[in-house]
């Protein structure tokens, strides 16, 4: 865990970003403008997508493309590794949705919804 090599340092999102999923969710459909990529999210702040997008291109997972006609506009688009990236969110999202109702439950204090601390 605390060797350089440790492949622990290339995992490609900090947990902390929230963002970056849906960022590389709503690209798959195709590449989008900066402005289009707030559209589905919605509650994301400029500053937090500018942050995600950033980080996923420099991850690999996102291509910026600028245009000059004719308009200067920026496109994003999946790379062949940020499509691959897709799947982890989307089995995550899937195991969510198989325990929706005891992940509810856990919340409104139910069977097993302690605190670990006691």
């Amino acid at each position: 865990m605390f060797d350089e090599l440790c492949p622990s340092s290339l995992l490609p999102f900090r947990f902390g970003d929230a963002w970056a999923p849906v960022v590389l969710r709503c690209l798959d459909d195709g590449p989008r403008g900066y402005s289009a990529l707030r559209v589905p999210p919605g509650r994301v702040i400029p500053k937090a997508l500018a942050r995600s997008l950033r980080g996923s291109e420099r991850n690999g997972f996102v291509s910026r493309t600028v245009h000059a006609d004719p308009k200067l506009r920026v496109e994003y688009a999946l790379t062949p590794l940020g499509r691959g990236m897709l799947e982890p969110p989307a089995a995550a999202w899937r195991w969510a949705t198989e325990h929706r109702d005891e992940l509810l439950d856990a919340r409104e204090g139910g069977e097993g919804g302690g605190s670990p601390i006691g």
